[in-house]
């Protein structure tokens, strides 16, 4: 196998969309419930903050038809970040809470809206980090302030990315009569699937590659934060060793320096210990410029099938895992904070389980079953973390979703999303199907006790974002080529502006009619779109959390 040279963002180039934080910029906010209101070009902004001090931004056209669309942005760190952390992230060093009124502060989706008569607002939130609760109040009293301003408005549609799909799901969830419609986009589910699969990326790099990682129960106060952005740096530090390893000898990477494992253990390639890690937090094999299946035709047959089988998945891991692992601090400590001890716990997981049956379908990535075995063997022999169980028991009183929907609502991610994996909507739609269950029960027993029967409406609509078969470039010297775009259906909440607009076309549709669009005018409007797929048949991988 020749060594390949890769370029020094390979890493982290999908670490940037961990959250899109391109906003539009406002004016100080105006004090409660008294928007403060600007008209030119025929287009009137209103900024101004909610009860809560949260600034908000609301833009209408002087054509307003009566909708209004109600974005939720997604997570923002919620302490300042030191600025080499920043630099590589894309996070910025201070905590930011300007307004967002369409997903990024995009002027290619506000702009079309805006023409054809609807209006956009969004709330930048009281808080940053985890913060579903306050934001979900924040919205209300948002909806409130606009209608007042507004008072021709007639239907409310919320919409929004990543956390920001986590509140619009409980929005529609808790106030039906509120909203008329809703997109839940690139959801997180709820906190404790979401903090499985970031503690369990965070403890397999602390534990495979630099156990100095403290990953979680940080300490109080300042030496906490210290603590916190200390990790940040040691996680991208082992992802930056291993990114050099890889462009060294992708056969057989190095180990870090900052590994502590066995020697006899360091036979097995770096890159197969970094796949498992993958495997078991439930973190796709598919990254933003790694499909799992190409190889460059450079290679001799032979080699092209190693490559297919054993690299182009670990790099895949590599590119992902960056994501996860930076999540996996920025989460734990913000719900630290915020539930007061540790909230990560594997003490009892079973990590040979979660892989059992991945471990044959990738068997080439890792290196064999017994090299699986000897990896598998050694987390099992290790320190395991332990979450205070009064924090958690604080944690449990969260919101989190029922899945009962009776609006319109439509969900929409990418398959191989590295931050909100695809089974978050999965659990979603499968607590749904539940739900719908039970009211076609329930509208058989009205028939048979009264005769009357009324079919359930299926409120829910299923979209996914499909990878394509094939997808990893190769330049003329057979480098993967990492410089280009991500493709359709990987990175965090990688939407076109055509996407979105399609989006905000379905949700029109619904609120006015009071169900989703359906049959072959569904269809086209997804093919015009491009990458939107309705199907029945699919569904997504389950998170891992929810095999225990």
């Amino acid at each position: 196998m020749r060594n390949f040279k890769f370029k020094r963002s390979l890493a982290f180039v999908a670490v940037s969309s961990l959250l899109s934080l391109t906003v539009v910029s406002i004016p100080t906010a105006a004090r409660a419930a008294d928007p403060a209101c600007t008209t030119a070009n025929f287009v009137t902004t209103c900024v101004g903050a909610t009860s809560d001090t949260a600034p908000y931004m609301m833009i209408v056209p002087a054509n307003f038809n009566g909708t209004v669309y109600l974005y939720s942005h997604g997570y923002r760190n919620n302490v300042p970040l030191p600025a080499a952390i920043s630099a590589i992230t894309g996070f910025p060093t201070a905590v930011a809470n300007t307004p967002e009124p369409v997903p990024g502060g995009n002027a290619a989706i506000y702009g079309p809206l805006l023409a054809k008569g609807y209006a956009v607002m969004g709330s930048g939130f009281a808080r940053q980090g985890w913060n579903a609760d306050s934001a979900i109040k924040t919205n209300v009293e948002l909806i409130g302030v606009f209608k007042k301003q507004f008072t021709k408005t007639t239907k409310v549609v919320a919409w929004g990315n990543s956390l920001g799909g986590f509140i619009t799901q409980a929005l529609a969830e808790q106030y039906p009569n509120l909203i008329d419609a809703a997109a839940p986009l690139c959801m997180a589910s709820d906190i404790t699937p979401a903090l499985t699969l970031a503690g369990d990326a965070l403890w397999g790099i602390k534990t495979f590659f630099d156990p100095t990682i403290k990953g979680g129960n940080y300490s109080a106060g300042a030496a906490g934060y210290a603590e916190a952005m200390g990790d940040l740096g040691k996680v991208f530090g082992a992802i930056g060793a291993l990114q050099a390893a890889f462009a060294a000898n992708p056969t057989a990477p190095a180990w870090p320096a900052t590994s502590k494992v066995p020697d006899a253990l360091k036979a097995v390639p770096s890159r197969s210990a970094l796949v498992l890690v993958a495997l078991m937090a439930g973190v796709p094999l598919q990254s933003a410029h790694f499909d799992s299946t190409s190889a460059p035709s450079v290679l001799p047959a032979a080699q092209q099938t190693s490559f297919q089988l054993a690299i182009n998945p670990a790099f895949a891991a590599l590119e992902n895992m960056a994501n996860a692992a930076a999540l996996g601090v920025l989460v734990t400590y913000d719900l630290e904070l915020q539930a007061g001890g540790a909230v990560f716990d594997n003490s009892a997981t079973d990590y040979a389980a979660r892989v059992a049956d991945e471990q044959f379908i990738w068997s080439s990535a890792l290196s064999g079953n017994s090299a699986t075995a000897a990896m598998l063997g050694y987390l099992a022999a290790v320190p395991r973390a332990k979450a205070d169980p009064a924090a958690v028991a604080k944690l449990k009183t969260l919101t989190s979703h029922s899945g009962k929907l009776d609006i319109p609502t439509i969900l929409f991610t990418g398959v191989a999303d590295p931050v909100t994996v695809a089974g978050n909507q999965q659990s979603v739609a499968d607590k749904y199907a539940a739900y719908y269950a039970e009211k076609w029960e329930e509208a058989k027993a009205n028939k048979k006790k009264t005769g009357d029967y009324k079919k359930p409406q299926n409120n829910l609509l299923v979209l996914w974002n499909f990878t394509p078969e094939k997808y990893t470039k190769f330049t003329a010297a057979g480098a993967p080529d990492t410089s280009l775009p991500a493709a359709t259906g990987t990175n965090h909440c990688n939407f076109t502006a055509k996407q979105y607009l399609a989006i905000a076309d379905l949700l029109a549709y619904a609120a006015e009619n009071g169900k989703n669009l359906s049959g072959g005018a569904l269809l086209t409007k997804l093919r015009k779109a491009g990458n939107m797929t309705f199907d029945r048949g699919y569904s997504a991988p389950k998170m891992k959390y929810y095999g225990e």
